[in-house]
């Protein structure tokens, strides 16, 4: 009995004097902790929007590896004053300004603000997406803006998950396409019985501007990047639709089997937009998946004044949207849609401890069945439930239209003048050019590589750049609408200016 009492006393008076030791655990004694925590990394942010004037500092690569490999992690540090001293020096003093208008490089979006006060309850509350129980109303709440997406591209049967990324949702895209070719017309089932004998002559079809996730995911689907056919594409770099039908006959032909043609709204070198329409007749006609990646132009579901460019999405089997590309969401926040909701039956698969087959699902549903790389997943829908429902779809919409315009002005000032060669309007914003001195005869490709690098390290723009025909580009991307012609103008004049002190 005296053993036994100590036994079941030891752990209690052990747990009395453990307040100390679990100050840094987030429950209801520590919210006192919680909230200083919060107040001086918001301090951090709020000092990074006040005093970053330029988008980068400027820190050369062996630099910053040589502050942060510096760090002992094995010796703590004494509170949260001397922690954000060093992450402010290791990373935010150092990090890129996404909402500065002298960032106009990848497709990194401002974010709106209802997303990051949604960003700080998803973390402390820390819901896992893949089943009811650990997530309850959130379950819901993304399965209802999964609808309403699904609404606004024009399904009326569809069903989808949210994802970590447009590669993964491009994946889903081609999976699904893959496996509802080898059920319907083969009667295989790749998720039971592997790949068909067939598999190796299975081929999808992509603009040769398409997304370079496509290579990757042939890849990680046992297909090979050779089942990639790359279609040419028209003179503003959409693929081309009767070179499309060309090549699916020339590969069956050669007795390959045609599985998915995957179109792109909205392409990352050029931001413009496939002729959904037309390619949608063409896969109905040849029986094959059709695909949208639509990471970057879906911000155009959001327009009254340019959704018309996305008419002929509402027949893709499949799409992918990027809400941290053009919902101004921050990262990660993306969906993968399918027109019907059956489709998404071959990814489901069962655990016992997790989602059992015999469990009810309309009555306890499950978003890990829809999910192919996630179990547990973040509750990143919320940060769009709360953008939704603060500024509304209208408010959205206005500022797609702004940077479209914005890009549109831009490509005229590129036009109009005679040391810059535009290659393409865009769709969207992202514009491709060159400074091309008059009159100097010089290396355009080492010379544009130069001023882009110079710009960088000197922290003052961030470019972005591409290859076309072998020849080196500069590249803007305009995804912010605080961006006005006026800061294009400040940007184009440093690239002369940059340009000339090179030569």
């Amino acid at each position: 009995m005296h053993t036994d009492q100590i036994t079941v006393m030891a752990p209690i008076q052990q747990h009395s004097k453990s307040n100390k030791l679990l100050k840094d655990i987030f429950y209801e004694e520590t919210s006192a902790e919680y909230h200083q925590a919060l107040e001086k990394a918001r301090t951090a942010v709020e000092d990074f929007l006040h005093h970053t004037r330029q988008p980068f500092t400027g820190i050369r690569p062996a630099a910053m590896r040589e502050a942060v490999y510096s760090v002992d992690l094995s010796n703590p540090l004494t509170g949260y004053d001397e922690l954000l001293a060093e992450v402010n020096e290791l990373y935010i003093r150092h990090a890129t300004a996404f909402h500065l208008p002298q960032y106009i490089a990848h497709l990194n979006c401002p974010v709106v603000i209802p997303a990051l006060a949604a960003d700080v309850i998803i973390s402390a509350i820390n819901s896992s997406q893949d089943t009811y129980d650990q997530s309850a109303g959130g379950t819901f709440m993304e399965r209802r803006l999964i609808d309403w997406t699904a609404h606004e591209i024009g399904y009326t049967n569809a069903d989808g998950v949210f994802t970590g990324g447009g590669s993964q949702s491009n994946l889903m895209g081609l999976l699904l396409a893959r496996d509802h070719f080898a059920m319907q017309l083969l009667g295989h089932n790749i998720k039971l019985e592997g790949l068909p004998a067939q598999a190796s002559r299975f081929r999808i079809f992509v603009s040769d501007k398409a997304h370079f996730s496509n290579d990757k995911n042939a890849s990680l689907l046992g297909l090979g990047e050779q089942a990639i056919v790359r279609v040419k594409t028209d003179s503003r770099f959409r693929m081309d639709a009767p070179a499309l039908k060309e090549a699916l006959d020339w590969q069956l032909s050669l007795g390959n089997i045609p599985i998915a043609v995957v179109a792109t709204a909205g392409t990352t070198d050029f931001g413009n937009i496939d002729p959904l329409q037309s390619i949608a007749a063409i896969a109905a006609e040849y029986q094959v998946w059709m695909h949208v990646d639509a990471a970057y132009g879906c911000g155009l579901l959001l327009s009254g004044k340019y959704r018309h460019l996305l008419n002929g999405i509402e027949h893709a089997d499949s799409v992918t949207i990027d809400y941290h590309k053009s919902f101004f969401q921050p990262i990660s926040s993306s969906a993968f849609l399918v027109k019907d909701k059956a489709t998404l039956q071959l990814v489901r698969h069962h655990a016992d401890y997790l989602n059992p087959a015999e469990q009810d699902y309309e009555e306890l549903p499950a978003q890990i069945n829809k999910s192919i790389t996630q179990s547990t997943r973040r509750f990143d829908a919320l940060k769009l439930w709360c953008t939704l429902r603060l500024m509304g779809k209208q408010k959205l919409g206005i500022y797609t239209d702004m940077i479209i315009d914005t890009a549109a002005g831009t490509a005229a000032l590129l036009q109009q003048d005679p040391e810059f060669d535009l290659l393409s309007s865009s769709d969207l914003g992202v514009l491709v050019f060159r400074f091309r001195p008059v009159g100097l005869n010089t290396d355009l490709s080492a010379l544009n590589l130069h001023i882009k690098q110079s710009l960088f390290f000197d922290g003052t723009y961030i470019l972005a750049s591409t290859k076309v025909e072998g020849n080196f580009y500069l590249k803007f991307t305009i995804l912010n609408p605080v961006t006005t012609l006026a800061h294009i103008r400040e940007i184009l004049a440093a690239i002369k200016a940059k340009g000339y002190s090179l030569l």
